[in-house]
């Protein structure tokens, strides 16, 4: 049992489980691994009831702490949530085991044989805020790596999150594996997330996954490597050789399919020679309950937008809001992008393919789209089963974080006796 009471013992000693685990996982066959996903699917669906009544418990909390409707929804789980969360860990346990794929082999002058071969991370520790589903997408990712993972669920999703990592933990059991390979943080203490931080020596890598604040809390203090984003501020751009029934699709669902996710359009920018498209866009968005906030072009063209601020360049609203702006061509949303993405997801809507290289080539996003929703920036989309975030930065993993992403390499070099000269 740990002592809630002693964060640092407790996360030491959750440590040590988790860097032994990691040995035995790294060695780990893929049918053992795919094995334990599988039985952990059956599990969550087989404690549906269990799994809802904890999640009862976490949206009345959330509802208590005044969270925003789009951060209930982010919480919220019902029969097909759950059948997602099963059928997503299958999908992970179809997938290509990556361990042990050969990247690259040669061979050198004197002989040497040379190989670069995946290998798992080790230790990740996720650090998460809200949705519950990301305790069995983090998981079952990190295990069919080959790494250990430390979970750190947030406070609104705690029973919830507990409820499906039993079902993780029953999947491990059948399987053979070792129990500690996921673990979950089984405290609400923050001082549990400071402490996550500092463990260098034995977790690789920290992933956050919520709002702003935890990411920059994270990026600030941690003393592990971090793969990060801070913000989905996602742009559609309608270039004037868009085509209208798409740009209009395109854009509401970019927008309200789900509005609390990241890939959620945030800006749609209209370049002044598609102007004319925009009428019909406005009154399907504000038909769909969406709040328009506009330049004073778009103002003019319909009474129900609202005047837009500098701010709302710079927001992700992750609500039913959309700020929208003219510009002047490719160049003038170029310039936009350029100034106010956060390098998540950015798309272009046209049919001039020339137009639309340039965007997908000079656009530094992480993603970047051509005449399909920004919706579609999920790891399960890209078809590499679930994923564990969106990384905006350069280093190691940039776009959907997902098998190949939670692994390393190292060089096997085979000789017949060679020396060195």
């Amino acid at each position: 049992m740990f002592d809630e009471k002693n964060i640092e013992s407790m996360m030491d000693d959750l440590g040590v489980r988790a860097r032994n685990a990691a040995s035995t996982l790294g060695l780990a066959s893929t049918d053992a691994k795919n094995t334990a996903l599988v039985e952990a699917a059956k599990a969550l669906r087989l404690r549906r009831e269990e799994i809802l009544a904890a999640n009862k418990k976490d949206v009345a909390f959330g509802q208590d702490k005044g969270l925003s409707a789009a951060m209930i929804d982010r919480l919220l789980l019902d029969d097909d949530r759950i059948d997602g969360i099963a059928a997503g860990l299958e999908a992970i346990a179809d997938l290509d085991d990556p361990v042990g794929d050969e990247l690259a082999r040669w061979n050198r002058p004197n002989g040497l044989d040379i190989a670069r071969v995946r290998v798992p991370l080790g230790v990740i520790g996720v650090i998460y805020e809200s949705r519950p589903n990301v305790t069995a997408d983090a998981g079952a990712l990190c295990l069919k790596a080959g790494n250990a993972v430390i979970l750190r669920g947030g406070s609104e999703s705690f029973h919830s999150s507990s409820a499906i990592h039993q079902c993780l933990i029953e999947g491990l059991k059948v399987a053979g594996l070792p129990e500690d390979a996921i673990q979950l943080v089984p405290t609400r203490d923050r001082a549990a997330v400071g402490k996550m931080l500092t463990m260098s020596g034995v977790i690789d890598i920290i992933v956050p996954r919520g709002g702003r604040s935890l990411v920059e809390r994270v990026q600030t203090e941690s003393r592990v490597p971090v793969f990060a984003h801070l913000e989905g501020i996602c742009h559609v751009f309608l270039h004037e050789m868009a085509d209208p029934q798409k740009a209009l699709d395109i854009v509401v669902n970019a927008k309200m399919r789900r509005t609390g996710i990241c890939g959620a359009a945030e800006t749609l920018l209209v370049d002044s020679g598609a102007i004319g498209m925009l009428i019909a866009i406005l009154d399907a968005l504000v038909d769909a309950r969406c709040e328009v906030r506009g330049d004073s072009a778009v103002q003019a063209m319909n009474s129900n937008v609202i005047a837009a601020t500098e701010a709302d360049w710079t927001t992700e609203y992750l609500d039913a809001v959309l700020s929208i702006k003219i510009v002047d061509g490719l160049e003038g949303a170029l310039d936009h992008i350029a100034n106010y993405s956060s390098n998540h997801t950015d798309c272009i809507v046209t049919e001039d393919a020339g137009a639309a290289e340039e965007f997908l080539t000079k656009v530094d996003s992480a993603i970047v789209m051509h005449n399909a929703s920004t919706q579609f920036a999920d790891g399960g989309e890209f078809g590499m089963g679930a994923e564990i975030g969106i990384a905006t930065g350069r280093i190691h993993a940039r776009g959907p974080v997902g098998l190949e992403q939670l692994t390393s390499f190292k060089y096997q070099v085979r000789g017949t006796g060679q020396t060195r000269p």
